[in-house]
C-alpha cells in the first residue's frame, strides 16, 4: 500500500490548484488531506511545511520537461 506522504506529494506535483492551496495555506491544506482520509504523521507534516516553496515549482518544471522529451 502506498504511503500517505507519497500520495500527498503526488497531488502537490500533479494538481496545480492543490499545490497553490498548499503554498497559500500549508497547515489548512494538510488538515484538508487528513479530513479526506490521508493521515500524515507530525514528522511528515513538519517536513512538508519546512520544504522551501520553490522546490515544488522546480519539481513540476523538471517533470514537464521530462514528459515533453518522452513524447
Amino acid at each position: 500500500m502506498r504511503q500517505s506522504i507519497e500520495i500527498f506529494i503526488e497531488e502537490l506535483v500533479t494538481d496545480e490548484e492543490f499545490r497553490e492551496a498548499f503554498l497559500r495555506s500549508p497547515r489548512k491544506t494538510l488538515q484538508f488531506a487528513a479530513d479526506w482520509g490521508l493521515p500524515l504523521s507530525e514528522s511528515e507534516i513538519g517536513s512538508l511545511m519546512n520544504i522551501d516553496r520553490s522546490v515544488w515549482d522546480r519539481v513540476v518544471e523538471e517533470l514537464d520537461v521530462r514528459l515533453q522529451e518522452a513524447a
